[in-house]
């Protein structure tokens, strides 16, 4: 049975750390994140970065009383720890359920907010720098109909390389089209954008970029969701350790006590019981 709790222990003893590592993990990640959207001005996610330092600071001051409660026995804080643990699951329980049921609304948001801005010659220049780099990173030419969404001007985010064609889906667009060089950091108008007509064996990418955006983004929430899954187990395994060495300390405590008298047992002899026989 010693052997049983000293087993257990060190079990706890290990998720404990392993849980405090984690959250220190995840407090640098969203201290840099925090810094990145401050930068960029976008308040709305900041009640969503609070709520992120309080359940990662929380759970590591948790982890820290568990390993301590487990290393000195005391009962308190294993409690403390077991509690605390438990309704930082629940929560992380219930956002996972709401991520799943919001990834469809998500993806539908994001398909009106891009096909508001066709067609694409007309759309503002924010929107353009945004197209622009995702086509530069996702090997990709316009929205829904690929390279067609921009009418005559392709911008050069569309063009595909030598290197890409052999990588990717590339088609040649036509001789009546004319490619756009962007700057994205000018304030010139589009009508002082040079332009060029493109060679017939220059290349486009055919694949347009919405639906790669959203598999992408769908991809991106299901790894999230699948984490945090895995880290609501990580807690849960945390919390039944817990719950087993508490029995275990109280196992110990019901231990009732052995009390020893001075005076000699009362027995008689093996010997006299015969002779009176």
């Amino acid at each position: 049975m010693g052997r049983i709790h000293i087993c257990v222990r060190r079990a706890f003893i290990f998720v404990c750390v392993l849980i405090g590592i984690i959250s220190t993990l995840l407090l640098a990640i969203t201290l840099f994140g925090h810094g990145h959207f401050h930068q960029s001005e976008e308040i709305e996610i900041l009640p969503g970065i609070a709520i992120l330092y309080v359940i990662e600071a929380a759970t590591l001051v948790l982890s820290i009383l568990g390993v301590y409660g487990a290393r000195k026995e005391k009962k308190w804080t294993v409690v403390l720890f077991s509690v605390g643990m438990s309704l930082a699951s629940l929560y992380l329980f219930v956002e996972c359920v709401n991520g799943y049921q919001s990834k469809h609304e998500l993806e539908e948001l994001t398909r009106e907010e891009h096909l508001a801005m066709m067609p694409l010659s007309g759309a503002n220049q924010t929107d353009l720098e945004g197209l622009y780099n995702m086509q530069t990173n996702f090997k990709c030419c316009g929205l829904v109909q690929g390279y067609q969404d921009w009418g005559t001007d392709i911008p050069l985010s569309c063009l595909c390389s030598d290197e890409d064609s052999t990588h990717f889906k590339c088609v040649a667009p036509g001789n009546n089209t004319r490619s756009v060089i962007h700057y994205p950091n000018s304030d010139m108008s589009e009508d002082d954008d040079h332009k060029a007509l493109m060679d017939e064996h220059m290349l486009v990418y055919k694949e347009p970029c919405l639906p790669i955006l959203i598999s992408f983004m769908g991809y991106a929430i299901s790894l999230m969701i699948g984490t945090l899954v895995a880290l609501n187990a990580l807690w849960d395994i945390g919390v039944a350790l817990a719950i087993t060495i508490l029995c275990q300390m109280r196992r110990k405590f019901d231990v009732p006590p052995v009390i020893f008298t001075s005076q000699p047992p009362q027995y008689r002899e093996l010997c006299d019981t015969a002779e009176s026989v």
